[in-house]
């Protein structure tokens, strides 16, 4: 992937307003104040990148602040050819796909269709009625779609989630991967075609005739490990201000009934505020030449 900078030519509908190129300017100038506002304005959306590339929160957050550190760093080279978020993601997606750290689903191999098989393994007659059944079978589906994701090679899984969960235009989504419109659109609908297929012939969320249901999986879930139901993940994680709550993803998940609803159906995750708060410090370290 060519550096974020390479293309120096506007993308179609995404430029800068002026309040924006103000802010930059400000944080380029050592305005402290400035840095800080655009990594509040950048950290939620960073972080919920990360998380549907690495899976799980704790590597999200250990992602996303080091993507925050890297746009901040480059802050000085910013011109301006796309909105400054658009740009973040390029640095993020340059950053998650040369990322040596691998998922469990990456370092096995896990293909979509021996995740499938291994779905059938231990689902039970009924829904779970135990504790909590709401709740856990909300992580049950939160966690598996971000399994499934995982199955997608990174290139693909990044085209999909660029398109589908985050709804970038094609001239955006090609921006932020470094590749030509036409090769991005190939990468989106290969992913769309794999998890489509996997969805109709594996989910009951998307087809009500599939074997699967989120209710069934929760008890092997539980003797697996998969999920803890003294702290859930994704079910109990904090949401953005003003953001998708679980239950309001369930119901736009519920009327749309496709890959790109159940898999993009996650609350508006928050970045976690410990982590965040680190950021702050790391840039009084010195690190970051445009603030001394």
């Amino acid at each position: 992937m060519s550096s974020p900078n390479a293309d120096s030519e506007p993308v179609a509908g995404t430029g800068p307003d002026a309040a924006e190129r103000e802010l930059v300017a400000r944080a380029v100038a050592g305005d402290r104040t400035a840095v800080g506002e655009i990594v509040r304005q950048l950290q939620d959306p960073i972080y919920r990148l990360a998380l549907r590339m690495v899976w799980r929160p704790a590597d999200a957050e250990d992602a996303g602040q080091e993507i925050l550190l890297r746009v901040v760093g480059k802050l000085d080279t910013w011109r301006g050819e796309a909105k400054l978020l658009t740009w973040a993601y390029r640095i993020g997606v340059n950053y998650l796909l040369n990322l040596k750290r691998k998922t469990p689903q990456e370092a096995q191999q896990v293909s979509l269709d021996s995740f499938g098989e291994g779905l059938k393994d231990g689902l039970a007659e009924e829904d779970y009625r135990g504790p909590e059944s709401t709740l856990l079978t909300h992580e049950v589906r939160l966690n598996c779609s971000q399994a499934m994701l995982q199955c997608l090679a990174r290139e693909e899984r990044v085209a999909f989630v660029l398109s589908d969960v985050f709804e970038l235009s094609s001239a955006e989504g090609a921006y932020v991967s470094g590749t030509t419109a036409v090769a991005y659109r190939k990468r989106v609908e290969r992913a769309k075609k794999r998890l489509g297929n996997f969805l109709t012939e594996t989910c009951g969320v998307a087809n009500p005739e599939a074997f699967c249901s989120c209710s069934r999986r929760v008890g092997k879930a539980l003797e697996l490990g998969r999920i803890d139901p003294r702290r859930p993940a994704f079910a109990a994680h904090p949401v953005a201000p003003g953001g998708r709550s679980v239950e309001q993803a369930e119901l736009q998940m519920a009327k749309l009934h496709d890959a790109a609803a159940v898999i993009g159906a996650h609350p508006d995750y928050a970045a976690p505020q410990a982590k965040m708060a680190a950021i702050t410090g790391l840039l009084g370290s010195g690190r970051f030449p445009l603030l001394d």
